[in-house]
């Protein structure tokens, strides 16, 4: 039987917000002020699309050192404001609706999620979220079902939020990842036929809820563990803090500040397989907010990039003479460079590490392992500090 989290009367007076208007509201709680976080560098939409070349050299220096850092002017706060709205709504279902429309353990990533369903480290510990994955797919194709059916609260907002808000992400990522392509010296449709819209693939838009825990559960569980993202490049909309990276190099997990007005954006695999390792995929995870926060349930709305379904990862050296030459630095240098022609699609590379992380099909620690991506690290190495 699936695990859940129970529901427990909040402990602060700010955390007596019901659910009900909760993720949609503006009044949370500054970040604390004495916690330690990794900076961000700040990247400018407007000019990216403007073709500011200051702004696409910073968009650079922060995908290739992190992988990670803010998108300011993008567009897209009023459709993500209506999104929190629509997964509040879902939400406050009772479990038994929700769970017709679960994802399963066959791999598959859209529809609903209850927390506990997912392994968060190599030990079994279980996840501590709960959330709905809509198909970019289906919002795109609405009315007609591409991929599946959703709770009524979906299906009603389709046209009206969850397309806007697709329709959205899609526009913002694909600008970004084509900004990208150019300094790859990729041609410009190689990205472009890689993340093609006629083609299925498992690219959607997720919000995320969970509950404030206890103190000693903060100590022990997570939200979601550490991991690098499956695809290209995703889109994420904080309302608290709880996102932490690991930085290259470092052995102390650091917390991301949500910014006003500001989204994070962060890429995936892929675009590290893509680039022969230019780009970075880094490894991050959810845990829960820091301090006075972490009395607050917790929302997050996030759209995630993916390749098309039959799309091969491996390094495009064919395409570019940048990433050919870093492949052949790394060789030279002795590195085994295997790893950066996977052989896998992009729907086996995304369905293995969904379905291995399933409590309901874990076998034991090799079952997690078997989750993992391009961070290239066992569980033991990854620290819990």
């Amino acid at each position: 039987m699936l695990l859940t989290i129970a529901r427990r009367a909040p402990t602060t007076s700010c955390a007596r917000l019901s659910l009900r208007g909760f993720a949609s509201s503006h009044n949370f709680p500054a970040f604390p002020s004495d916690v330690p976080t990794h900076p961000l560098l700040v990247v400018d939409y407007a000019r990216i699309k403007a073709g500011d070349k200051a702004e696409i050299d910073r968009l650079w220096e922060a995908a290739t050192t992190l992988g990670f850092w803010y998108l300011k002017n993008h567009g897209a706060d009023a459709e993500a404001e209506a999104m929190f709205q629509m997964g509040e709504e879902v939400m406050r279902l009772p479990l038994k609706e929700k769970m017709k429309f679960e994802q399963g353990d066959n791999g598959n990533s859209f529809g609903y999620k209850a927390a506990g369903a997912n392994a968060t480290d190599a030990a079994g510990t279980r996840d501590t979220v709960e959330f709905i994955n809509i198909a970019k797919d289906d919002a795109l194709a609405y009315p007609v079902v591409a991929r599946r059916t959703y709770p009524r609260p979906v299906v009603k907002a389709m046209p009206t939020v969850v397309h806007p808000f697709v329709r959205k992400s899609v526009d913002v990522n694909s600008t970004l990842l084509a900004t990208l392509g150019e300094r790859l010296g990729l041609p410009k449709d190689s990205l472009q036929r890689r993340h093609s819209e006629a083609e299925h693939s498992g690219s959607e838009a997720r919000v995320i809820h969970s509950l404030p825990l206890t103190p000693e559960e903060r100590e022990a569980r997570k939200a979601i563990g550490a991991h690098t993202d499956f695809g290209s490049l995703s889109f994420l909309h904080n309302r608290l803090g709880g996102l932490q990276v690991l930085p290259p190099g470092s052995e102390r997990w650091q917390y991301i500040k949500p910014l006003p007005g500001h989204a994070i954006c962060n890429l995936g695999d892929a675009m590290a397989l893509f680039s022969g390792g230019i780009l970075r995929s880094n490894i991050h995870r959810v845990v829960p907010p820091p301090s006075f926060q972490a009395d607050l349930p917790r929302w997050s709305l996030v759209f995630f990039t993916r390749p098309g379904n039959g799309q091969i990862l491996r390094a495009l050296t064919d395409e570019s003479p940048i990433i050919r030459d870093a492949i052949e630095a790394k060789r030279a240098q002795g590195e085994d460079v295997s790893a950066y022609d996977t052989g896998s699609t992009a729907f086996d590379w995304f369905a293995r590490r969904i379905r291995n992380q399933r409590m309901n099909n874990r076998k034991g620690p090799e079952t997690w392992l078997a989750s993992r991506g391009t961070e290239g690290r066992t569980e033991d190495a990854i620290p819990e500090v």
